[in-house]
């Protein structure tokens, strides 16, 4: 059974961290290149952190560059997001997503309250 299960989400004070997992389960993990996207309320899904397949190369965007670490674990078939320094309004629902050619899965997702 083909699968993406987001873990690791919580509450969180500002300027607080986190460490999300999303386990793949039913694909060869080493095709799949690996994203972690976010939807706050009442806003667009929006991409935070991607990795290579082989996981060599990452990128971020600068909302979170620097704060935010992606990393893929092969042996685990688990990609990470290593999240520093949270505001409020990194408050969301995070999803990993799974890409290769016109395969496109998504996990569940993983609420992120970030609050004192």
């Amino acid at each position: 059974q083909v699968q993406l299960v987001e873990s690791g989400g919580g509450l969180v004070q500002p300027g607080g961290s986190l460490r999300l997992s999303c386990a793949a389960s039913g694909i060869t993990f080493t095709n799949f290149a690996m994203n972690w996207y976010r939807q706050a309320p009442g806003k667009e899904r929006e991409l935070v952190a991607g990795i290579t397949s082989d996981g060599t190369s990452t990128n971020y965007p600068d909302s979170v560059k620097g704060r935010f670490t992606v990393s893929k674990d092969h042996a685990k078939n688990t990609v990470y997001l290593q999240m520093n320094s949270l505001q409020p309004e990194g408050t969301a629902v995070y999803y990993c997503g799974a890409t290769w050619k016109w395969t496109i899965l998504w996990g569940q997702g993983t609420l992120v309250t970030v609050s004192s």
